[in-house]
């Protein structure tokens, strides 16, 4: 039963961590365009798709578009930094989670550089060099590494199945069903 738990937890965290930096990326997007007071049109969160912010006018299109994977990288992990680190399972899933975000941001905006993929495309039209979407890649990729060093042993984690309660486990998946159901429910059709 110990190894149920720790695969819905396991797969729960990815989901959600997924979906929440999808959110957390779009924020950024959100704070940008409202910053330099762009119109935000509609953001586009759902679970079966690829996240998205409209901005109509959008004056400053180069902050807008890169205020979405810095504020995705540096809000969770300014938020990992103030959970205390007594609150260990909660400390440690933030860890993973900021982890998560400076892989996922670095890896989009360094590999998406060379098809111009989202992003990638626009922060190249509005004047952004090539090197700097590489060089925005190749320092967040390895911190995210770095964090998910510091959580913890993998080979560990799967030894040991009675790291994970069902109780953290199942809160975890409620969670992700919340989070799932408020991005279909607000979803624009």
């Amino acid at each position: 039963m110990q190894r149920l738990h720790q695969f819905v937890f396991v797969a729960s965290l990815l989901a959600l961590s997924w979906l929440v930096m999808m959110a957390v990326h779009e924020l950024g997007h959100v704070v940008g365009a409202t910053w330099t007071r762009g119109n935000v049109e509609r953001v586009v969160l759902h679970p079966l798709a690829i996240s998205r912010t409209d901005v109509s006018p959008n004056p400053k299109p180069a902050i807008v578009v890169w205020a979405g994977p810095i504020l995705g990288c540096i809000v969770p992990v300014i938020v990992w930094l103030l959970i205390p680190r007594r609150a260990k399972m909660a400390h440690t899933v933030a860890m993973f989670f900021a982890g998560f975000c400076l892989l996922a941001n670095g890896a989009y905006i360094a590999v998406g550089s060379f098809d111009h993929v989202g992003d990638c495309g626009e922060m190249l039209r509005t004047g952004s060099p090539f090197w700097t979407l590489l060089a925005f890649g190749i320092t967040t990729m390895p911190l995210g590494l770095c964090l998910w060093h510091r959580a913890g042993s993998v080979k560990q984690f799967i030894a040991d199945p009675t790291l994970i309660p069902a109780r953290t486990a199942y809160a975890m998946l409620f969670v992700l069903l919340v989070v799932v159901a408020g991005e279909i429910a607000f979803s624009p059709s």
